[in-house]
């Protein structure tokens, strides 16, 4: 069945076999594994997760793409489930409990790149259920999320990340290993769920607020971008404990200076 990719859908079919190979094979799949994928396509990397994992999820919002699938899948057994749900909408939590899903599971995607960012938040928020999340997204989105401080790239969504996951880039993808071929390269994303987040913090709302606010006008101090959310002598403080500059910038921070700031308010 030949179905064409819905731009309003940020649909890009993978193409290439040879990363589709090196998808499976970082997957390190278990026979025990349960995995839930994210837009499942044509079906050729759901039906080798089947192949290797105890059970496979296939959401796909697509309405042609499910209607296909559930009929690709029909006579494969009962390890294979075609969900035509928005993953946004999905409540993960509940959804595992009504599958008796007991163990946490392993998420893999190749999702749109316009909503990379909303869609490891919705994750995260099931991060108990969840061991490890596997993404193709855009290779500069990558890139903000394994970035380091004091590099360009990073920013509050890397601190956000950082927090909660161990996050790796495991190889980058040509964009003509699509169709149609995005606009940008891609790279396939790990984010193992941490066990404890990253660092000690008292309020993470706190925690996140100072954070947005520091980077919200990156080009400021860091004082100056906080000035409305940290006391000056607060910031005093700060810079004083950790021997630091006083027109230090937000992108040279730690995770560690971050959460100790929040300590003080």
């Amino acid at each position: 069945m030949r179905i064409q990719p819905k731009k309003s859908l940020g649909q890009n079919f993978l193409t290439d076999q040879n990363i589709r190979n090196k998808i499976i094979a970082s997957l390190e799949l278990k026979e025990n594994d349960v995995v839930l994928e994210i837009g499942s396509g044509k079906g050729e990397l759901t039906q080798a997760i089947a192949q290797r994992a105890s059970k496979v999820f296939g959401l796909e919002i697509d309405k042609r793409l499910y209607n296909f699938l559930t009929s690709a899948f029909a006579d494969t057994g009962r390890n294979t489930e075609i969900i035509n749900k928005d993953i946004l909408k999905l409540d993960i939590a509940k959804f595992l409990k009504e599958n008796k899903i007991k163990g946490r599971i392993k998420v893999f995607g190749n999702i749109p790149y316009y909503i990379s960012s909303p869609i490891i938040e919705h994750l995260l928020k099931f991060r108990d259920r969840i061991e490890a999340i596997f993404i193709t997204v855009q290779k500069e989105f990558a890139a903000r999320v394994e970035a380091v401080p004091g590099s360009k790239a990073y920013g509050s969504f890397s601190c956000f990340t950082q927090y909660y996951t161990c996050p790796r880039i495991i190889f980058n993808i040509s964009r003509n290993c699509f169709k149609p071929a995005p606009k940008v390269d891609s790279s396939f994303l790990e984010l193992k769920i941490r066990k404890e987040p990253a660092v000690c913090v008292k309020d993470e709302e706190l925690f996140f607020k100072i954070i947005r606010g520091a980077f919200n006008q990156r080009r400021k101090t860091l004082r100056n971008s906080l000035e409305e959310i940290v006391s000056p002598d607060t910031l005093n403080e700060f810079f004083a404990r950790f021997g630091l500059d006083k027109n230090i910038r937000p992108e040279d921070l730690t995770l560690e200076n971050f959460a100790f700031l929040s300590s003080y308010k």
